[in-house]
C-alpha cells in the first residue's frame, strides 16, 4: 500500500496530460470497455440488417399459380395499376406472390376486371412448324383445336364467364353400318346472378352440333357450374318434367302470396303475418276430333252431288221369231217411254219385231250433311288452389301501460279469409281451399356465441404474428445500445473537466484537499464556529489518501472523475 500511495514527481505528472478528445478518451478507455462497445456495435450492425431483411421479405402468399405467360402478363399489369407489390416464386411454374394483408382485395379486384382468363388454345395449335406427326396425334390436335374455337365462341356470351368444350369424335372406319355418331359436351361457368334461357341453351346446341359434322343436336349436353343440365332429353320431357312448367307454377304461386301480403299487411303489420299458396296445375295437353253426319231437316232440297245416266239399245238378229203368218210381219211399234226421264215402265217390244232391245239406267248422287270438330284443351289450367295464412296475436296494452297478447275475435278471421279468397280467385266448384288460422309467434332468440378472449382474437393473432419479429428486434436493439453501446460513447465524448471545474468538485466533494488535510478540525458554523469534536482513531489507509492528495492533486482529480463517469479507476 505504500508503494502504491509513493509521491509522484511534479515532472512525470507534468509529461502524462490528461485525454482531451474523443478518440483520445476512446483509446485510453480499458480493454474490457473496448470489448463491450465492439461488441455491441456489431450486434446492433447485425439487428439493422436482420430487420431490413424482413421488411423487404414479409409475409407473402399465393395470388395465382400456374398461369399461362400470356394471363401472368395481364395481371402483372393490373396489379402494377393497383399500387400492389408482387413478386414471383423461384422455379417459375407461373407463380404470382403478394403480401398476405392484400391477398384477398387483390383477387377480387382482378376478378371484377375478369382476370386471369385461362387461355385457350385454338387452331393456331395447327400452326406449329416440325416434322408432321402421326395420324393419332394429327387427330387428337384437330380435335383440341376445335374444342378451343367453340370454347372461345362460346365464352363471348355476355352471361358465360367461362366454358368447356368436350367433343367424343369416334375414329371411322369403312363400314357404313358400324360408324358411330360423335357426341359433345358442354361445360358453363356462369357469372352470378345471370341465367341462360332456353332460347340461349338452344343456341348454344345448335352452334356446337353444327360446328361438328354428323352431330345432331340430341347428343349435346349442356351444364352450368352447379351441375344443372340444362337441355332437355326426351324421356325429360316424356315425364312432364318441364322446367318451364315449373317455373310457371312458381310464378302462379308467388303472384297469389303477394296479392295475400298486399292486402294483409297493412291490417294485421307486415310482421304479423305468414301465408303461403300451393297451385295444382294441369299441364296434359289433349286434342279430340268429331265428325258427324245429320240427314236433312225439313223440305229443305237435297244437293245433288253427281248424276250419271247409262242407255244401251240390242239390235236385232233380222229373223222373226215364232210362227211365219200374218202377225209376226207386222212392223215394230215406236217406243212409248217417256223423254223427261219419268221413272214410268218401259213399253215392251212387240212381239212381232226383229228381236232388238233397249236398257236404261240413271244413278243421282246426293250431298250427306257432316260436321267436324277438333277440340284442343288448353294447358296449364290452375285445377286446384290452397291458401294457408297465420296471423300473429294481438297485442293490447292496458291503462296501467302492461303489454299482453290476445287472439283475434272470429269475425275479423272470418273477414280476413274473405280477402284471401277474393285475392286468390275463390273458385267453390273447382274446391279451392283457403285457412286463416290465429296464432302467437316465437321470437327466436339466436344463441349467444362465446366470445373468445381478446388474446385469442384473429385480428391480434395476426397482429402478433406479423409484429412480433420487428418487436423482439426492436428489443434487443434497445438493449444492445442502452447497455453496451450507450456507456462507452458517453464516456467518449465527455468534455475533460477544467481547473475550475475540479476545484469546484473537490470543494461538493469535500472541501479543499489542503483545507483536508493542514485545515483545523472545525466544524461550519457561525463566525466563531464551534470547537471540533475529538477525532476518532487515525485510520493509515486515510492519512494515506490525503498525503497522495497533498503531493498529487492531479491524479486525484483524475480519479474522482473517472468515478464521477461511472467507470472503475
Amino acid at each position: 500500500m505504500d508503494q502504491a500511495l509513493a509521491p509522484i514527481a511534479p515532472q512525470a505528472i507534468a509529461e502524462v496530460p490528461p485525454p482531451s478528445t474523443p478518440m483520445q478518451r476512446l483509446m485510453a478507455m480499458p480493454a474490457g470497455a473496448k470489448m463491450k462497445l465492439g461488441a455491441g456495435l456489431a450486434m446492433l450492425v447485425a439487428l439493422v440488417v436482420a430487420m431490413a431483411i424482413w421488411s423487404n421479405q414479409g409475409d407473402w402468399k399465393v395470388l395465382f399459380s400456374n398461369l399461362p405467360d400470356k394471363d401472368a402478363g395481364a395481371v402483372v399489369a393490373q396489379l402494377s395499376q393497383m399500387n400492389v407489390p408482387y413478386k414471383f416464386a423461384e422455379g417459375g411454374g407461373g407463380v404470382i406472390m403478394v403480401p398476405a394483408d392484400k391477398v384477398h382485395d387483390a383477387r377480387l379486384k382482378l376478378a371484377a376486371s375478369g382476370l386471369p382468363k385461362a387461355s385457350t388454345v385454338g387452331f393456331e395449335i395447327l400452326d406449329k412448324g416440325g416434322l408432321p406427326g402421326t395420324a393419332q396425334q394429327e387427330r387428337v390436335n384437330y380435335q383440341r383445336g376445335l374444342e378451343g374455337e367453340l370454347t372461345r365462341t362460346i365464352t363471348s356470351l355476355a352471361a358465360v364467364s367461362t366454358a368447356r368444350v368436350h367433343l367424343a369424335l369416334p375414329q371411322q372406319n369403312g363400314f357404313f353400318r358400324e360408324q358411330q355418331k360423335p357426341s359433345a359436351s358442354v361445360m358453363l361457368t356462369l357469372h352470378p346472378g345471370r341465367t341462360l334461357d332456353r332460347a340461349q341453351v338452344a343456341g348454344i346446341v345448335h352452334l356446337v352440333s353444327s360446328s361438328v359434322p354428323e352431330l345432331s343436336p340430341k347428343a349435346v349436353s349442356v351444364l352450368d357450374q352447379t351441375g344443372a343440365l340444362l337441355t332437355e332429353s326426351e324421356d325429360h320431357n316424356a315425364q312432364g318434367l318441364d322446367p318451364t312448367q315449373l317455373q310457371y307454377v312458381s310464378q302462379l304461386e308467388t303472384g297469389y302470396l303477394k296479392r295475400i301480403q298486399e292486402l294483409l299487411e297493412p291490417v294485421v303489420g307486415r310482421e304479423n303475418l305468414r301465408a303461403t299458396v300451393t297451385a295444382d296445375v294441369d299441364f296434359s295437353q289433349s286434342e279430340a276430333t268429331q265428325e258427324q253426319f245429320k240427314p236433312n231437316q225439313g223440305d229443305q232440297p237435297a244437293a245433288v252431288r253427281s248424276s250419271q245416266t247409262s242407255e244401251s239399245t240390242t239390235p236385232g238378229t233380222g229373223a222373226t221369231p215364232g210362227i211365219p203368218g200374218a202377225a209376226s210381219n207386222q212392223p215394230p211399234v215406236p217406243a212409248t217411254a217417256p223423254i223427261n226421264g219419268a221413272s214410268a215402265p218401259l213399253q215392251a217390244a212387240q212381239s212381232g219385231g226383229n228381236g232388238s232391245g233397249q236398257h236404261k239406267e240413271a244413278v243421282t248422287n246426293y250431298e250427306l250433311d257432316r260436321t267436324v270438330r277438333v277440340t284442343r284443351n288448353p294447358t296449364g289450367v290452375v285445377r286446384r288452389i290452397n291458401a294457408a295464412v297465420v296471423v300473429n296475436y294481438r297485442t293490447v296494452t292496458d291503462a296501467k301501460g302492461k303489454s299482453s297478447t290476445t287472439a283475434l275475435p272470429q269475425e275479423e278471421i272470418d273477414k280476413l279469409t274473405s280477402l284471401v279468397q277474393e285475392a286468390i280467385g275463390y273458385s267453390q266448384p273447382r274446391n279451392d281451399s283457403v285457412k286463416v288460422i290465429t296464432a302467437p309467434f316465437r321470437v327466436a332468440v339466436p344463441p349467444k356465441e362465446d366470445e373468445l378472449p381478446l388474446w385469442k382474437q384473429p385480428w391480434v393473432l395476426d397482429l402478433l404474428r406479423v409484429g412480433a419479429v420487428p418487436f423482439a428486434l426492436a428489443l434487443v436493439a434497445l438493449g444492445v445500445v442502452f447497455g453496451l453501446v450507450r456507456p462507452a460513447v458517453m464516456a467518449a465524448i465527455a468534455p475533460p473537466p477544467k481547473a475550475e471545474d475540479e476545484a469546484t468538485l473537490l470543494e461538493a466533494k469535500g472541501g479543499n484537499l489542503d483545507a483536508v488535510v493542514d485545515g483545523d478540525n472545525l466544524l461550519p458554523g457561525g463566525e466563531n464556529g464551534l470547537p471540533a469534536l475529538e477525532a476518532p482513531g487515525v485510520n493509515p489507509k486515510l492519512e494515506a489518501a490525503r498525503l497522495l492528495a497533498k503531493d498529487n492533486p492531479a491524479i486525484v482529480a483524475n480519479i474522482l472523475r473517472d468515478w464521477i463517469a461511472g467507470e472503475a479507476g
